[in-house]
């Protein structure tokens, strides 16, 4: 379903700026880094809090886009034959557009919001639903005042049922989501404090939630004391189904399964559901009353029931044989996620060649061919190399596709027929439609490691990222610290993030790590803070930029480029040590530098800076201040020196939070970014980004007064049963957890640890917990915190992380 400008420029009630080529309007764009096709892009220039939209109208135009929303006209760049509509608000456009988008497509729409589960909802009702409908659904977790328009823009008039999710995070955003979806029927699925810090209470969140459904004929929702007294002005205008809550539901619960109870019509009926946990039953019985109202019968809905497994909603970056990267994306396959995930593959691929390998896609709405016509488009435009077709139907299509793609009737078929040693130095997008079951090519290739794994959640990062851009000032430059292997999370897939979000330098501790950076495609400014004297030819040759804290660290630097005939003027950064005692010239020595700077023509000064020893201790915020002013003092004296404007920069994680005033030109982010407030104080704004999970090798039963572990000291007081699980300190845990200090998550239950730490295992007592071997153990993630796991660790977060091994595999995750 295509517009054209002037359509939307009606819309809008926008004003023709300029106008150019007349071409047909298929996609919004938000976004110059996630170009599909731009031919039939529409671009729309959003001012966020740090980034601004109309900073890449000259990258989108260099792209081939040709259509332009913009809420600022001054300083416009030049943009022959393109149309250019000015509206007051752009985010309001891209909404305005969409909400008369929906109302041309009259079918029933799924609304869904709530607390928790909002996406789990949704997948599950699509895979209960699309036997019988053609759907479309909001890609991941799209559920936000962008994300809702441009999962709405994706209807088509050959669908016949909408699923979307929405959230808010502040007052008044439901209103305008509510007038994007306009659903049919209402879905809130939980109440809890999720995104709560701006709103006054939990009955205020709830109210503003239920905006969604103001127009709204059809609501479930959970039996809450606060939203049944606020959805009581409804009960004559509405239906209103009130789900009961797991612990009311259930009957009976085996070591896999739960079995529930639900009164419908006055009639009792029973449902048999694959899970155990408390949020799965919540989510199954919010989607069987969906179905129940929808005219299911209960039978048909118990068998669907039945087939529906935890979905892994997210996109997961594994490291593969051969020097592969893997991206598994194996739970569904529709074409809005298959451009998300390319666009993934298009980001992390680095220098690796790019290959899909893709299942046939059911429940399109499009026609055999235009559906292939389109998947094929989408991996010209992405420059897929290698394509792997799997199904009856990509085998029929294979025309669409490249002469060298292969092509397979079945999973088992491609299993058989192929190898790992096909793939090697390759991005490889593995994604299928679930009947597929292709987390087994997933399986075959993957790196076989052990299976202890830190999961490291991208969302999280760039999350965090962005909530300390938002606490700066606008013009203020930010540094992100990627030294120690990126603080455990693994250097290159974190500066690959860090790049894509444009953050202005990076840095390492040393040559090697930059270097490392270099060959993996990272071009960011990275400043290295100890650049030994050995490494610095090669630090040069990669064009990194050397910390000089010393007169000997100037000399040598100096010598070095003087020997390789460097032409240009080198970057260097200045370091002043105002009261860390680390590194760094002493403030008497300013002078002397100053004259040292004079005598080297090779070099530029591109920033002075310091380190502040205790900028997470109010108790030393005279001390953090006395060292501001001696820095601004010798900053001063060399800028009076050189006559050359640099940046200056103070501020780490816990300066950011508690010094603002102290920004200066640039700051450096460290822990920060990995979800930790140094000072305490933006805990609550952050996310943890990583997960340290593995599963129970073997359990066994021992009599009371037998021993468990090294030095016998743990002695059990009573028949236990006990479970050995495939991490020690040589992964990363401390000793100090041995004997009840420190515990694991095994079936959200705490499992303590029972005798002492091993090297490469713990034990821990599961007497009281229903586990059998292969279960998933949380070492630390959504039940222990980083945080709580390094005080039993009686350490700090910083050494948590740094000291994971690096035989613990790290898997990345994106929604």
């Amino acid at each position: 379903m295509t517009y054209t400008i002037d359509d939307i420029c009606r819309l809008v009630k926008g004003q023709f700026i300029q106008q150019g080529i007349k071409n047909p309007i298929g996609r919004l764009l938000i976004d110059s880094r996630k170009l599909v096709h731009a031919g039939d892009a529409l671009f729309f220039a959003i001012t966020g809090v740090r980034n601004d939209g109309h900073d890449y109208l000259q990258e989108a135009y260099a792209a081939g886009v040709r259509n332009f929303i913009i809420e600022k006209t001054n300083n416009i760049p030049v943009l022959p034959d393109a149309n250019v509509v000015a509206v007051s608000r752009s985010i309001d456009a891209l909404q305005s557009i969409t909400a008369s988008h929906r109302k041309s497509i009259d079918i029933p729409v799924i609304g869904i919001t709530g607390s928790n589960g909002k996406t789990i909802v949704k997948e599950w009702l699509n895979q209960l639903l699309s036997d019988d409908f053609n759907i479309v659904r909001s890609p991941k977790s799209f559920n936000s005042q962008i994300g809702v328009p441009l999962s709405v823009w994706n209807m088509e008039h050959n669908h016949t049922l909408g699923i979307f999710e929405a959230g808010i995070s502040m007052p008044g955003e439901m209103e305008r989501l509510a007038h994007v979806i306009q659903p049919t029927i209402g879905v809130f699925t939980s109440i809890g404090s999720a995104h709560s810090e701006n709103f006054l209470s939990k009955r205020q969140l709830i109210g503003e939630k239920l905006n969604l459904f103001a127009h709204c004929p059809v609501i479930i929702c959970p039996e809450d004391s606060d939203l049944m007294t606020l959805v009581q002005p409804w009960l004559a205008t509405k239906k209103l189904i009130f789900t009961p809550s797991a612990e009311h539901a259930t009957q009976h619960q085996s070591s896999e399964s739960t079995t529930i109870a639900l009164r419908w019509n006055d009639i009792k009926l029973s449902f048999n559901l694959p899970f155990r946990d408390k949020a799965s039953i919540e989510n199954c019985i919010t989607c069987i009353t969906t179905l129940l109202h929808l005219g299911y019968d209960p039978q048909t809905i118990d068998a669907r029931i039945g087939r529906l497994s935890p979905l892994e909603m997210r996109l997961q970056l594994i490291s593969g044989e051969n020097d592969c990267i893997i991206i598994n994306d194996a739970y569904s396959n529709d074409l809005h996620s298959l451009e998300i995930a390319l666009d993934f593959l298009d980001h992390h691929a680095r220098k690796q060649s790019k290959t899909v390998i893709l299942s046939d896609l059911f429940q399109s709405g499009l026609n055999e061919e235009e559906l292939h016509g389109r998947i094929a488009a989408l991996l010209r435009n992405k420059s897929v190399e290698k394509f792997i077709g799997v199904g009856k139907s990509m085998k029929l299509h294979a025309a669409f596709y490249p002469a060298h793609s292969k092509f397979y009737t079945s999973t088992e078929k491609l299993i058989d027929q192929c190898n790992t040693d096909d793939f090697v130095r390759e991005a490889v997008l593995v994604k299928g439609a679930r009947d597929f079951r292709f987390e087994r090519v997933v399986s075959a290739l993957q790196e076989k490691t052990h299976d202890t794994v830190l999961e490291i959640n991208l969302n999280a990062l760039a999350h965090n990222l962005n909530y300390f851009k938002s606490q700066l000032p606008g013009k203020t430059k930010l540094m992100v610290m990627v030294k120690a292997f990126g603080y455990g999370s693994g250097a290159q897939e974190v500066a690959s993030l860090l790049a894509f979000n444009k953050v202005d330098y990076l840095a390492v501790a040393y040559t090697d790590e930059g270097v490392e950076l270099r060959k993996a495609g990272i071009s960011l400014p990275i400043m290295v803070m100890n650049p030994e004297r050995s490494s610095l030819p090669t630090l040069i040759r990669h064009k990194l930029e050397p910390e000089i804290y010393s007169f000997r660290t100037l000399e040598n630097f100096s010598r070095a480029l003087r020997s390789i005939e460097y032409t240009q003027p080198y970057p260097i950064h200045l370091k002043i040590d105002t009261g860390m005692h680390r590194l760094g010239f002493m403030p008497e020595e300013i002078g002397e530098l100053c004259k040292a700077i004079d005598s080297e023509p090779g070099i530029h000064v591109a920033s002075v800076f310091t380190h502040l020893a205790a900028t997470d201790d109010a108790a030393h915020d005279e001390f953090t201040h006395t060292q501001l002013q001696h820095f601004n003092a010798a900053a001063d004296r060399i800028l009076l020196h050189v006559k050359a404007p640099f940046l200056r920069h103070a501020l780490n994680t816990g300066g950011i939070e508690r010094f603002p005033d102290a920004c200066f030109d640039m700051v450096r982010l460290g822990i920060g970014l990995y979800g930790v407030s140094a000072s305490g104080e933006d805990q609550q704004h952050l996310q943890q980004t990583g997960k340290l999970k593995t599963v129970i090798s073997q359990i066994k039963q021992i009599r009371g007064g037998e021993s468990v572990g090294y030095s016998r000291s743990f002695v059990a007081p009573f028949d236990l049963t006990i479970a050995t699980i495939p991490v020690g300190y040589a992964d990363g845990l401390r000793r100090t957890m041995s004997n009840g200090k420190g515990y694991v998550i095994i079936r959200g239950e705490r499992a303590p640890i029972v005798g002492n730490v091993c090297m490469d295992m713990i034990m821990v007592d599961v007497t009281a917990i229903s586990c059998t071997e292969g279960d998933d153990v949380e070492v630390f993630g959504e039940h222990i915190s980083l945080i709580e796991f390094a005080r039993m660790c009686n350490t700090i977060p910083y050494e948590v992380l740094t000291s994971l091994s690096q035989r613990v595999k790290r898997m990345y995750v994106q929604e």
